[in-house]
């Protein structure tokens, strides 16, 4: 089976900081560096770097080429990125020393996704393909709707969390992925009462729980413990293994512990997509630590 994923390609400024700045402070960076990012494309690379097929849909800008050959490395298939007329989107990231990080995004061409474009690239797809999604494009409905009438697996990462862009997708999907932030969010705006097939909640060092709604068994897969050095990406970095584990014919717990190994590698290291590790240092890492 192949995975399409709607989503955004960001330029990522790094700053490393003695400690994330609070409100009216100047701070001075220790360091600084450039990289790909963007929920999508680290999704993307993610799903590749664990050796599933991939299209990559996505809209970048005049300053963007670079990233498509950064794509096209990582082995995601960029047929269907086009060039807008606004600047490729950023993001400005600070990583404090324990890891952690404040980011403020500028969403550029991320916001010129074409209904064109998007009908062109799932006529490709079959039954059985698996679609992402996330809240940094516009199209999420149109993507989710096509793709649920093609009998698609349609997985949506609720972020940037946004009440009203959730309500509108929610009808289209089979897996839903949210962090326990997110989820709380979710709760307040929607109650209890929504409905989705598969609800997926990440909870960083706690580990994540795979919930079905309509009944049937909570699956609960902790994470691997290390030393972080960088959390940006992490959720991303999971969820495209995850999804890739999942197209590769794994349950929801063989899934899931593969992003599990393959998001506590990343932490390990600087960067987003950059950063995200193949799949023969996860399977590497997995046999190392054996059972969970």
């Amino acid at each position: 089976m192949t995975v399409y994923n709607l989503g955004s390609i960001n330029i990522d400024h790094f700053y490393r900081v003695p400690h994330l700045p609070v409100p009216g402070e100047t701070l001075a960076a220790m360091d600084h560096w450039t990289g790909l990012g963007g929920k999508g494309a680290n999704q993307s690379v993610a799903v590749a770097q664990a050796g599933a097929p991939v299209f990559h849909i996505g809209a970048i800008g005049s300053d963007g080429g670079w990233t498509v050959t950064r794509l096209q490395g990582f082995g995601v298939t960029t047929t269907h990125v086009a060039t807008a007329d606004r600047p490729t989107a950023h993001a400005i990231i600070n990583v404090d020393d324990a890891g952690e990080n404040a980011i403020v995004i500028f969403p550029g061409a991320n916001v010129e996704q074409s209904l064109t474009r998007l009908d062109a690239a799932l006529s490709q797809a079959a039954e059985g393909d698996m679609l992402m999604i996330q809240n940094e494009t516009n199209l999420q409905v149109d993507a989710a709707r096509i793709a649920h009438e093609k009998g698609m697996f349609v997985v949506y990462s609720a972020a940037p969390f946004h009440a009203d862009a959730v309500r509108a997708v929610l009808p289209f999907v089979d897996l839903l992925v949210v962090n326990k932030v997110e989820a709380a969010q979710l709760t307040q705006a929607l109650g209890d009462t929504f409905e989705v097939p598969n609800l997926l909640v990440t909870q960083g060092a706690e580990g994540s729980t795979w919930r079905k709604p309509a009944g049937g068994q909570d699956v609960f897969v902790p994470s691997f413990p290390v030393d972080p050095v960088d959390t940006t990406g992490a959720g991303d970095c999971f969820i495209g293994y995850t999804v890739a584990g999942l197209d590769q014919g794994l349950d929801a717990e063989g899934a899931m512990r593969l992003g599990a190994a393959a998001a506590a590698i990343k932490v390990t290291r600087a960067g987003t997509a950059d950063a995200i590790p193949a799949r023969d240092e996860v399977d590497a890492f997995l046999k190392e630590r054996g059972p969970q």
